[in-house]
């Protein structure tokens, strides 16, 4: 199944990983990069575009206010997160912030792409294409406006049970917490209807991981075609 938008590289073999929070997306990405896949962590870069000094964190504050500062200047995350996604949150909050973030972590993501290394090649001496996959809570919501095209999508999912338990247990939320950032996200018809691939994170760890080397096997053997098809159009 593949989504259009801007491609950024045709030899990639790109993927889209996403998920409903706590429903064990990280488990899954871990297991990917343990298995010698890139995963570019879209958690991780939104942290980045908001680091002190940033574009990002100056922006924030100038569309939300100085008290979306800690005392050490940092972005105070708790409040930031009490005033978009919490119950009182003004009308458009999340947009106006997504709206700042986005595009930046837009363009890391680029760039963490084209330090991407190619394959070795085949037995005819042509490059393989490369296999990325792209850890994106919020897919469903954002795959319209991203600059980039995906040849799979996974969503993991687990009861909206299950994932309330784990927030309240592994992050200390409250409950009106945890079903606070649920209702801000995609439901899960809509994660599934954009997936070609769903894994059940609450299956055992061992008939999961099973299931997520498979669809590891697949793309590589997806990128060997790829990077034949790529050869055959220059000819």
């Amino acid at each position: 199944m593949a989504y259009m938008v801007r491609t950024m590289n045709e030899r990639l073999v790109r993927v889209g990983l996403t998920g409903g929070i706590a429903a064990g997306k990280s488990t899954v990405a871990a297991r990917m990069r343990a298995l010698g896949v890139p995963v570019i962590d879209y958690d991780e870069l939104a942290r980045v575009v908001v680091a002190p000094g940033s574009a990002g964190l100056r922006r924030i504050v100038e569309e939300f206010g100085v008290r979306a500062l800690g005392r050490d200047g940092a972005l105070d995350r708790a409040w930031l997160a009490e005033h978009v996604f919490g119950a009182n949150a003004a009308p458009g909050a999340r947009e106006r912030l997504d709206a700042i973030e986005h595009p930046l972590i837009y363009e890391e993501a680029a760039r963490i792409e084209r330090r991407l290394p190619a394959g070795e090649g085949d037995d005819a001496g042509a490059p393989d294409a490369a296999l990325v996959v792209h850890d994106v809570p919020l897919l469903a919501e954002v795959i319209g406006a991203m600059p980039f095209r995906f040849d799979h999508i996974v969503t993991v999912e687990a009861s909206e049970r299950t994932r309330i338990e784990r927030m309240m247990t592994a992050r200390g939320m409250t409950r009106r917490q945890a079903e606070d950032r649920i209702r801000h996200q995609s439901s899960r018809a809509q994660r599934e209807a954009i997936a070609d691939a769903v894994i059940d994170s609450e299956q055992p760890f061992e008939q999961m991981f099973d299931a997520v080397d498979m669809l590891v096997a697949q793309w590589r053997s997806e990128c060997g075609n790829t990077s034949r098809r790529a050869v055959e159009q220059e000819v």
